[in-house]
């Protein structure tokens, strides 16, 4: 057979098998199995007006499974109908560090490990959140670390080194940024040069808070806000956290959304890496838990909105992370396995639902996620 010539048609069967999950345990795989109900995808004609963007930090795919493996509830990872791979290298090493790789999602570029909103020459370069709130966009980020850590760092700072947490978090209080939460409020208000920030903060417009999350059902949103609810990051999820992510999420595009023009919030599920680090399964598979589930109050949003991309993502990936069989090699047992305590340089998943959710299929560099979510930005208000 010319198959130059002649058309063909392949067929691919994915059998999908039911698992019995303990966080505290091995995996056994049970009996039952299940049947997809899924139908095809229609591709929406609607433009792109709210982007939210979930950044699992140090997620790779055996992170994203083990979501599934341990979670009690289905996955709301599976609710997505497209799916794309992330090249992660940054422009100084082929592994990534977490500001570099958020760098990359925020203003489009590849610089060096430890840069945050600057190129290799330490040059500013303009973040999405400056750009689209030149065309009245709101933005928000949220985050279970610190909020002048890396990844949220990056969307409003041009700072040389990561590590420059009281300058960050200066360039936070004059930044385009219309809601934040998260912790640190240490480098806001016990600084080495004495600054209140909370103050500038507030005569900047903002509503804060050091204390805790509106517990109203219905909370005024006439002031820009802001949330700082830990010394530095965030409890752990095994410490008591609660619903932070998700809540400061719901809150936050019920803040955001109030914008007829549009809004952009990222959320980061930040502490997925540092239990990557500290080659911890209990502590990545919790958070990860966590963020599955402030992703499901994205999509729940997105799919009543019907305007708003949700957007799911690594910076990279983090230990190593594999769900092996156990010591003796039943493979009807798993046993989560870490090869180190730093990243690696495995591609990470892209997920994607909602209008032109087709752009993020395939494979390309993170640099990619920038330039298409700036593309429907400005598509969607003519510019």
């Amino acid at each position: 057979m010319n198959f130059l010539h002649k058309p063909f048609l392949i067929i691919v069967l994915f059998i999908g098998i039911s698992f019995s999950c303990n966080p505290q345990k091995d995996i056994t795989v049970s009996t039952t199995t299940t049947t997809s109900t899924s139908t095809p995808k229609v591709i929406s004609t609607k433009k792109v007006k709210n982007i939210i963007l979930l950044i699992g930090d140090g997620m790779g795919l055996s992170q994203v499974s083990a979501s599934q493996f341990y979670n009690k509830n289905k996955s709301n990872f599976e609710r997505f109908p497209v799916i794309g791979l992330s090249k992660t290298s940054s422009a100084s090493d082929l592994i990534t560090d977490s500001a570099a790789g958020a760098t990359a999602f925020a203003s489009g570029i590849k610089t060096y490990n430890g840069a945050l909103g600057v190129n290799t020459d330490t040059t500013a370069v303009k973040t999405i959140v400056e750009e689209i709130s030149k065309i009245g966009i709101s933005t928000g980020i949220i985050s279970t670390s610190s909020i002048v850590h890396a990844t949220p760092a990056a969307f409003y700072t041009h700072t040389k080194k990561r590590s420059m947490y009281e300058d960050i978090a200066l360039q936070l209080v004059s930044s385009d940024i219309d809601f934040f939460a998260g912790g640190g409020v240490k480098f806001f208000n016990d600084r080495k040069d004495k600054r209140d920030l909370i103050s500038e903060l507030e005569k900047n417009g903002f509503s804060v808070s050091t204390e805790s999350l509106p517990t109203n059902t219905k909370p005024i949103f006439s002031n820009k806000q802001g949330y700082l609810l830990a010394p530095n990051g965030m409890p752990k999820m095994l410490e008591g956290r609660g619903d932070f992510l998700s809540e400061a999420t719901k809150l936050a595009i019920e803040s955001l959304s109030s914008n007829e023009q549009g809004f952009f919030l990222m959320v980061e599920g930040s502490q997925i890496d540092w239990g990557g680090h500290d080659k911890d399964a209990d502590y990545l598979i919790s958070e990860l838990i966590d963020f599955d589930k402030t992703i499901g109050v994205a999509l729940d949003f997105a799919k009543l909105d019907g305007e708003t991309l949700v957007i799911v993502t690594a910076d990279h990936e983090t230990g190593g992370f594999t769900l092996a069989s156990d010591e003796r090699g039943d493979y009807n047992k798993i046993k989560p396995v870490f090869s180190t305590d730093g990243h690696s340089a495995t591609m990470v998943p892209v997920f994607a639902d909602g209008p032109s959710s087709e752009e993020f299929g395939g494979v390309y560099e993170n640099t990619s996620i920038y330039d298409k979510m700036k593309a429907l930005f400005f598509e969607n208000n003519n510019q």
